[in-house]
């Protein structure tokens, strides 16, 4: 077989320069959710694999379950491509979808400008660059002709920052795919087959509006809202004494990411409403934590007269958890990255939630695997100045074509 992994690293050697240029064109469209108008993208997309010989299915969400989730346009993109009987079904999944770029960026956010080796832009990193790494990883294989078995699908979507619901979670709940094996964007440096879940919360504290010189005749809802959240950062204390028992996952955490209220300055305010973000390591039970962080809410609220709550689910994002059949795939990944990289390629969990635990709750085994640096601060994604070594991204798509090999070859 080494002969053959030569030939997928010169194939991948020889078109870089136009897997680049596919990277850059997908960074240069703007995907930012919210407002979350990604149509667009995924028709430039199609496009663009058009032209490679990879036609793609476009699977577009009716309008009215796009808009409910607050989003404005979502289409979502499998490649289906065949080979022989017998064989897995391996599916790549990476999402196009970004939170806004902010402030504070020295190279356009959305420039795909290269600098010292490295791919600026919102995506660069998380995760348009792996549309390119699974992308090219698939031209590669095919270019070989040698003879495979099962069967490969892209799975290009679009609502992983509003939870994936709408993304691979449509897809799998419409039964338009249903692979045996997964592989998910991720970073080099090692194959991640756990992670965190998530419970996102809405809470309206509700007073009474009062004007500011007669303060007594109202309900200071922000009063209330601070109570609440003292009450809930004082859990954070608590969480730091529970550990995880997978790697690179370490406790629970609880972070108020919003909060808005209040008419003007000479109002006593009568409504706040904040949005928290719980995360769930994998030992814990959904169901459990959200009744608690509820009753720890009511608690606080019942301590403050003449206040009343509102809670809404935003979001529950199960944790990740390794499934039986995942082997194969997480040892060719290991084994492929060690060779490709020079050093050996961990398995770990890690902190965030992703659209992977959509696939593994329909019994799917997953890996989480692609082209970025060791750790997620190191990419700056979410932050300004995202960027992705190209040199990551070369390797990364060899060990990715490798795997596919492994597991496809006759």
């Amino acid at each position: 077989m080494s002969h053959a992994y030569e030939q997928l690293d010169a194939w991948i050697a020889a078109h870089f320069d136009e897997q680049i240029g596919f990277l850059q064109a997908l960074v240069r469209q703007p995907t930012d959710t919210p407002p979350g108008d990604n149509a667009p993208h995924a028709e430039l997309t199609a496009r663009l694999l058009a032209a490679m010989d990879l036609p793609a299915d476009a699977y577009p969400v009716p309008a009215a379950e796009v808009q409910a989730q607050g989003m404005q346009s979502i289409t979502n993109l499998i490649v289906r491509r065949r080979y022989g009987e017998g064989g897995p079904v391996i599916a790549l999944n990476a999402h196009g979808d970004v939170v806004p770029p902010g402030e504070g960026w020295t190279h356009g956010p959305y420039s795909g400008e290269i600098v010292d080796g490295k791919l600026y832009g919102r995506a660069a990193a998380v995760s348009k660059s792996d549309f390119a790494t699974y992308t090219f990883a698939l031209r590669a294989l095919e270019a070989l002709g040698l003879p495979l078995q099962g069967g490969v699908e892209l799975h290009f979507t679009y609502d992983e920052e509003f939870g994936g619901e709408l993304g691979p979670g449509w897809l799998l709940k419409k039964r338009l795919t249903q692979p045996d094996l997964l592989l998910a964007a991720g970073f080099s440096y090692q194959v991640v087959t756990a992670h965190n879940g998530c419970l996102q919360l809405e809470v309206t504290v509700h007073g009474k509006m009062a004007h500011a010189a007669i303060p007594d005749t109202g309900v200071d809802a922000l009063q209330g809202a601070v109570a609440i959240l003292n009450a809930l950062y004082a859990q954070n204390l608590e969480y730091k004494k529970i550990s995880s028992r997978v790697e690179g996952i370490k406790h629970p955490y609880l972070n108020v990411g919003r909060i808005e209220g209040g008419s003007n300055t000479n109002v006593v305010p009568g409504k706040v409403v904040f949005k928290l973000d719980r995360r769930m390591i994998p030992e814990e039970d959904p169901a459990v934590v959200e009744t608690q962080v509820r009753a720890a809410i009511a608690a606080a609220a019942a301590s403050c007269p003449g206040i009343t709550v509102e809670i809404k689910r935003l979001l529950l994002a199960r944790a990740l958890q390794p499934l039986p059949g995942n082997q194969a795939l997480v040892e060719a990944l290991q084994r492929h990255g060690e060779a490709v990289f020079g050093e050996p390629i961990p398995t770990s969990g890690t902190p965030l939630y992703t659209d992977v635990r959509l696939y593994g709750e329909q019994g799917i085994p997953a890996a989480i695997y692609g082209a970025g640096p060791r750790t997620v601060l190191e990419s700056q994604a979410k932050r300004a100045d995202e960027h992705l070594v190209l040199d990551d991204l070369r390797r990364a798509t060899q060990v990715v074509a490798r795997t596919l090999l492994d597991l496809l070859r006759k």
